[in-house]
């Protein structure tokens, strides 16, 4: 007689994983991860969650967290784009990236979180989990995670801090593509 898990193991996979699950599962080989001890990056990043995904925010771009009195929507507009917010005088589209990513959200508040990248005409919004976290004496990675196509070309780096994957993400070639796209919808 067969034991449970060996039957399982024998069968094929009954569906694939989304990449946000698979990242999920994602553990490092501790042979191949570390491009070495020198490569520890030492200065202070930040990084947000949405979903399973961990990104960094870029150097040098400024940032807040706001919680949004109002998002005006606009009618015909991408599902993903949740709307427009009035900060400070400025028009800042604010995004849904776990629509976008085809993750579902980890945690649900009651009052959504916007985190600004960015400010003025180059300001754009996004809906995250939580608040940034500060991340500090990360290693690189030597091979990304499998990624969403959407995210592949804005993402130039990973890094494992506490077991947890976060990806150098360029929010710039992101939302410009992001936007060209929805613009067609």
């Amino acid at each position: 007689m067969h034991s449970p898990s060996l039957q399982q193991s024998s069968q094929a996979p009954a569906e694939w994983l989304s990449p946000s699950a698979a990242l999920e599962r994602f553990v490092a080989p501790k042979d191949l991860l570390w491009t070495g001890p020198e490569e520890v990056v030492e200065r202070n990043r930040y990084g947000f969650s949405v979903g399973s995904f961990g990104l960094m925010i870029q150097t040098n771009v400024g940032s807040e967290v706001i919680r949004p009195e109002a998002i005006s929507s606009l009618p015909g507009s991408a599902p993903c784009l949740l709307g427009l917010l009035n900060l400070r005088g400025n028009l800042v589209p604010v995004f849904d990236l776990s629509l976008v990513l085809g993750v579902t959200k980890s945690t649900e508040s009651r009052a959504k979180l916007v985190l600004i990248l960015d400010k003025g005409e180059n300001a754009v919004g996004m809906v995250i989990d939580g608040f940034p976290q500060p991340l500090q004496a990360m290693r690189n990675i030597a091979q990304l995670p499998v990624l969403p196509a959407v995210l592949q070309e804005h993402v130039s780096a990973g890094y494992v801090k506490d077991e947890r994957v976060w990806l150098e993400f360029n929010h710039e070639s992101f939302f410009e593509k992001l936007t060209r796209t929805s613009a067609g919808h």
